[in-house]
């Protein structure tokens, strides 16, 4: 997922969460000199302007002048990073220009209002990169990420997870699946992961599994699956022993933090 060469400067649509500061550390370390950050008001962090060479805030909605305020800082690479709250993106007061993107659309899930927003960007000379551009080191690989080493009994859900978290994806409902003994308790849909996971711990009764996976045919551009402790934090409380998922292509963020309270807490991470 890594560029073949480095811009000099980087454009970051941020999000809320770690995720944004996590990509432009990783990009300074790669070699970009500026980066240029759009941030989002009640979504991104105020703390993220000190990694900033420039910075503006934008709401919701406002495809022309995140257009303008990249070119204008002669953004040609982006990346969008960070969570975006479902609320937001479906409660949009769009400019002329978005207007004219969404009359565009025949379904209005986050994968097409994205994707739509990448084409009208690369019309203004804008690509946007792969959301792990930069991050290869936090997708972690099959096996046991941290916790407690599983027996292979206990992770007989974890697999069955998977196959629905998979076909879920594909039919556009959601990327993350709870489950017990080979019954469905919780599928992801419009709420978001950390939602589906109290509902459905709620139902698992303490030994529940969660499954996050990537759509078939995911776009990596945008809504790529993430993990770190605020998703083993509400594991936790929701009394989940298993969070599973998919090797490869997953990012891990803050992976020390996300380790203590494996440990602490007792959950397992694991890749398949």
């Amino acid at each position: 997922m890594q560029t073949d060469t480095v811009p000099d400067t980087l454009g970051i649509i941020a999000g809320s969460g770690a995720y944004p500061a996590t990509m432009a550390a990783a990009a300074r370390r790669a070699g970009v000199m500026r980066i240029v950050i759009a941030a989002f008001v009640n979504e991104t962090s105020p703390a993220l302007e000190t990694t900033a060479d420039d910075w503006e805030w934008l709401k919701v909605g406002q495809l022309g002048r995140l257009s303008k305020f990249l070119s204008r800082n002669g953004v040609k690479s982006a990346v969008m990073c960070g969570q975006i709250a479902p609320k937001n993106l479906f409660a949009l007061s769009p400019d002329f220009r978005l207007l004219l993107m969404l009359a565009k659309l025949r379904e209005r899930n986050a994968e097409s209002l994205f994707g739509g927003i990448a084409d009208e960007l690369g019309k203004d000379g804008i690509t946007l990169l792969p959301a792990t551009t930069f991050l290869e080191d936090h997708i972690p690989a099959a096996g046991l990420v941290c916790g407690p080493a599983r027996k292979a009994r206990d992770l007989a859900d974890a697999d069955f997870g998977l196959k629905i978290a998979k076909e879920t994806s594909r039919l556009d409902i959601g990327q993350t699946v709870v489950v017990r003994r080979g019954t469905v308790l919780a599928v992801e849909a419009f709420e978001g992961t950390n939602e589906c996971i109290k509902r459905g711990g709620a139902l698992g009764h303490g030994k529940a599994t969660v499954v996050k996976v990537s759509k078939p045919g995911q776009d990596f551009r945008f809504d790529v699956p993430v993990v770190g402790p605020q998703t083993i934090e509400t594991a936790a409380r929701a009394g989940v022993r298993i969070v599973a998922v998919e090797a490869g292509r997953t990012l891990l963020l803050e992976r020390e933090e996300t380790a203590r309270l494996c440990g602490e807490f007792g959950v397992s991470l694991i890749a398949l």
